[in-house]
C-alpha cells in the first residue's frame, strides 16, 4: 500500500462562514472537515487541468429538449453520429409525452468536448442543458 504524508495546517476563518461550512458539509455527509477540503481541492485542482484544452477527460452533457419542435431528433442524432469517436454512450429518456432527457458521457480532450458540447446546447430547442468535465488524469494526490 502506498504510504502518504499527511501534513496538517491551520486555517483562519470566520466563525460564521465556518459554522456554514460544518451545516454544509454535516448536509452532505462528510465525517469530517478534512475530508470536505482536500474534495474543495480536488475540485480546484481539476478545475485547473480542464483549462488546457489539450488535457485528456471526460465528461456528461444532460439536456432536456421537446421532441415535437422543429427537426431537434435529427440535428441531435446528426452531431452524436458526427462525433461518435468522443461519445461514448447516450442515454435518452421520455420525461412525457413531449419531453426527452439526454445524457451523454463524452471522453477526449477538454478543448474539444466543451465544444461539442457548446454545439449540442445551442442547437435551437434544447431547452436546457448542463455540461460536467473532468480530466481523466490522476495525478492529483502525487
Amino acid at each position: 500500500m502506498l504510504e502518504k504524508n499527511i501534513v496538517r495546517f491551520g486555517v483562519s476563518i470566520d466563525e460564521k462562514l465556518l459554522d456554514k461550512f460544518d451545516k454544509l458539509i454535516t448536509e452532505k455527509g462528510y465525517v469530517n472537515r478534512s475530508e470536505a477540503i482536500r474534495d474543495l481541492i480536488r475540485d480546484m485542482l481539476v478545475s485547473h487541468q480542464i483549462e488546457d484544452p489539450e488535457v485528456e477527460s471526460f465528461g456528461t452533457l444532460t439536456m432536456v429538449y421537446n421532441h415535437h419542435h422543429g427537426d431537434i431528433s435529427e440535428k441531435l442524432n446528426n452531431v452524436q453520429h458526427d462525433y461518435f469517436p468522443n461519445i461514448v454512450s447516450t442515454t435518452h429518456v421520455h420525461l412525457d409525452a413531449h419531453n426527452c432527457l439526454e445524457v451523454l458521457i463524452l471522453k477526449g480532450k477538454a478543448g474539444q468536448l466543451k465544444a461539442i458540447a457548446d454545439m449540442i446546447l445551442a442547437i435551437k430547442n434544447v431547452r436546457h442543458g448542463r455540461f460536467v468535465i473532468a480530466s481523466t488524469q490522476s495525478n492529483l494526490d502525487e
